[in-house]
C-alpha cells in the first residue's frame, strides 16, 4: 500500500476490518498532547499538596518527555513487527493504569514514577503517524498528518485553560481523572474502529531493531529529523519556561496563565491547516523551510521587542503564535519526509524521529527551567528558542541541498 498507484482500502467508521478513520487518529494524537500540558497550571498546587518545591514538581515535564523519547525507540519497531492495533491498545491500557497511580500517589517520588509511566501514551503519536504512512505516499501523508495534527492543535490550545479552570474550582486530582476518562473512551473507539494497517512481517523483533543502522546512515532522515527536532525544540523550551515567565515575570494567575499559554496552538492550528491544503502542491521541503523561517521570525521579533523595552505578557505570548505556525508547517512535513526515506520501516522511522524530537525537547525544557530566575526575566527562554529555530533552518537547507545532489547523480 506504500505504492502511489495502489488502490486505497475502503475506510468505514467503527469497522475494525478496515483502517481507522481520521477522527480516531486525531483523537489519539490529541490525547498525547493533552497529557503533556493540561496539568501545568496546577503545578504550584501540586507542589503544596506533596510538600515539595515547584522546581521538583516541574521535573514532571522533562522526565515525562525524556521517557517518552526512550519509549518511542521501542514502539516503532515493535509495531512494525506485531502490528499497530495490538500495540496501540496495550499502550492505552498501560496509560490508564499509570494515571491511576498518579491520582493515588502518596508522595512526590511515587507520583513522579507514575508520571514517567504515563509517557507510554507516546504510542498514540508514533502510531497515528505510522498508520498514515502505511496508507499514503510522502506528500499525501504530509497532507493527512497536517489534518490530524491540526485537530491535535485544538487540544493544547484548550487544555491549559481547562486545567487552570479545574484548579480554580477543584484540585489537581480532577485533572488526572479527566485524563483517565478520556483515555477510556478513546480505548473503546480504537478497539472498534482501528483495523490493522501494517504489512505482515515475518522478521523477529530483534531483527526489526537491527533496521536502525539503515536509518542512521540515511543523511536525509537526519536532516528531516533534526529540522523537526530543532523547530519543535523552541516549543518544548517554551513548555518548560513559559509557566515561570507567565507566573513569576508577568504575575499571571493560573487561569490567565492557562489562557495565554495556549497562544502557540493558534499558530500551530493554522500551520497544520496550510499543510493539509498545500502539501501535495508545494512538496514537503518548501513547507518545512517556511515553517523553520516562521519559527525563527517569532523568536527574533520577541527578542527585539524585549530589548526595546516592550516586553509584556501580550507581546511575549502573542508572538508565540509565530512559533506555533512554524511548528505546524514544519513538523507534519518533516515527519512525512523522514518516514518516506525508508518506507518499509515507517514505524521504526516514526519512533526514532519522535525520540530525537522529544529527547531534545526534554533537554531544552530542563535547560529553560534551570536558567530562568526573577533576575534574568524571560531572556534565557527567548535566546534558547531563537538558537534552536536557526538550527532548524540550517537542517532543512541541508536536506534541500542533499536532494539536489542526488538528483544530479541520477
Amino acid at each position: 500500500m506504500n505504492n502511489a498507484d495502489a488502490s486505497l482500502p475502503t475506510i468505514r467508521f467503527l469497522d475494525r476490518s478496515t483502517p481507522p478513520t481520521v477522527l480516531t487518529l486525531i483523537l489519539l494524537a490529541g490525547l498525547s498532547a493533552l497529557v503533556m500540558n493540561i496539568f501545568l497550571p496546577s503545578l504550584p498546587q501540586m507542589a503544596e499538596h506533596f510538600d515539595t518545591s515547584y522546581a521538583t514538581m516541574q521535573l514532571s515535564v522533562p522526565l515525562y518527555l525524556l521517557f517518552s523519547a526512550i519509549l518511542q525507540l521501542f514502539v516503532g519497531p515493535i509495531s512494525d513487527n506485531l502490528g499497530r492495533r495490538k500495540v496501540m491498545i496495550t499502550g492505552l491500557v498501560l496509560f490508564m493504569l499509570a494515571t491511576l497511580g498518579c491520582i493515588f500517589a502518596p508522595n512526590t517520588l511515587v507520583f513522579l514514577i507514575f508520571r514517567i509511566a504515563q509517557a507510554v501514551i507516546a504510542t498514540a503519536m508514533v502510531l497515528s503517524r505510522a498508520v498514515l504512512r502505511d496508507l499514503y505516499t510522502q506528500d499525501q501523508a504530509a497532507s493527512k498528518i497536517g489534518y490530524v495534527t491540526m485537530g491535535m492543535a485544538l487540544v493544547p490550545m484548550v487544555a491549559p485553560a481547562v486545567g487552570g479552570a479545574i484548579e480554580q474550582v477543584g484540585d489537581w486530582h480532577a485533572t488526572f481523572w479527566l485524563m483517565f476518562a478520556i483515555a477510556g473512551g478513546i480505548l473503546a473507539l480504537v478497539i472498534w474502529d482501528m483495523g490493522e494497517t501494517a504489512r505482515p512481517s515475518d522478521i523477529s523483533i530483534l531483527r526489526q531493531f537491527r533496521e536502525y543502522p539503515e536509518l542512521l546512515r540515511a543523511r536525509r532522515f537526519w536532516g528531516y529529523a533534526l529540522a523537526a527536532a530543532f523547530c519543535s525544540g523552541a516549543f518544548f523550551a517554551y513548555l518548560g519556561g513559559a509557566p515561570f515567565v507567565g507566573s513569576i515575570v508577568f504575575g499571571l494567575d493560573p487561569f490567565w496563565l492557562g489562557i495565554y499559554f495556549g497562544a502557540p496552538a493558534i499558530g500551530y492550528f493554522c500551520g497544520n491547516w496550510i499543510t493539509g491544503l498545500f502539501a501535495t502542491r508545494f512538496g514537503v521541503n518548501r513547507l518545512v523551510l517556511a515553517g523553520c523561517l516562521a519559527n525563527a521570525t517569532g523568536g527574533t521579533l520577541t527578542l527585539l521587542l524585549f530589548l526595546a523595552g516592550y516586553g509584556t505578557a501580550e507581546t511575549f505570548f502573542g508572538l508565540m503564535t509565530l512559533v506555533g505556525l512554524g511548528n505546524g508547517l514544519c513538523i507534519p512535513n518533516a515527519t512525512a519526509g523522514m518516514l518516506s526515506v525508508r518506507p518499509h520501516i515507517a514505524g521504526t522511522a516514526s519512533g526514532l524521529g519522535g525520540a530525537i524530537m522529544i529527547g531534545g525537547g526534554s533537554g531544552l525544557a530542563v535547560l529553560a527551567g534551570m536558567l530562568l530566575t526573577p533576575e534574568t526575566g524571560a531572556y534565557p527562554l527567548i535566546l534558547i528558542m531563537q538558537i534552536t529555530a536557526l538550527c532548524g533552518v540550517v537542517s532543512i537547507l541541508f536536506v534541500i541541498r542533499r536532494e539536489r545532489i542526488l538528483a544530479l547523480q541520477h
